[in-house]
């Protein structure tokens, strides 16, 4: 059974069909979520990514579900468009949007109301991290690979199409982000 506080955190879970997944995709959250120093009410408050510093307005978590519509929508259009051509897995590429970021819950600290990288973060980025934690809830390779690859470690790797969706879909919620901060 999933915590109400994790379905109300990602009401997206419900979008997984597999059951056993879904839950998997939830223990993976609760986990994270026991061993980091960061609350539910922070992930709604600490910006998304670190490499922009603290200025950045927008939340993990507004970041993250963005993310997982982004990703949802793509795959159900390459499944309209391309069929049995470039099939997508939809439940593998929801849960792997899920929890693409799920390791940053043991990245990132609080210092002074700011965000920084912790200890484990300066030594583990977060698909590292994110893949440990998934293994430990059983999470299935296809998705643990989502989780491995979507972020640039990914880049000397061969990546599912579920993965380069994903890959994407964060990207391109981050780099415009990126490039206004630099200019």
């Amino acid at each position: 059974m999933i915590r109400e506080e994790i379905l109300q955190l990602w009401p997206e879970l419900l979008w997984i069909n597999n059951e056993d997944l879904r839950t998997k995709t939830a223990k993976t959250w609760e986990l994270a979520l026991q061993r980091s120093v960061l609350s539910i009410a922070d992930l709604h408050v600490i910006p998304f990514t670190l490499l922009c510093g603290n200025d950045l307005q927008v939340s993990f978590m507004t970041h993250k579900r963005c993310v997982v519509h982004i990703a949802y929508e793509s795959g159900k259009k390459i499944n309209d468009f391309f069929k049995t051509d470039l099939p997508v897995n939809m439940d593998v590429l929801i849960s792997g949007a899920i929890l693409a970021d799920v390791g940053k819950l043991l990245e990132y600290e609080l210092k002074d109301g700011k965000s920084t990288a912790g200890n484990y973060g300066k030594y583990l980025r977060h698909p590292f991290s994110g893949v440990a934690l998934a293994e430990q809830c059983n999470i299935p390779p296809e998705v643990c690979h989502i989780i491995a690859t979507h972020a640039g470690e990914g880049d000397m790797v061969k990546r599912t199409t579920e993965a380069y969706i994903v890959h994407h879909a964060d990207f391109m919620t981050f780099l415009p982000f990126k490039e206004r901060l630099i200019i």
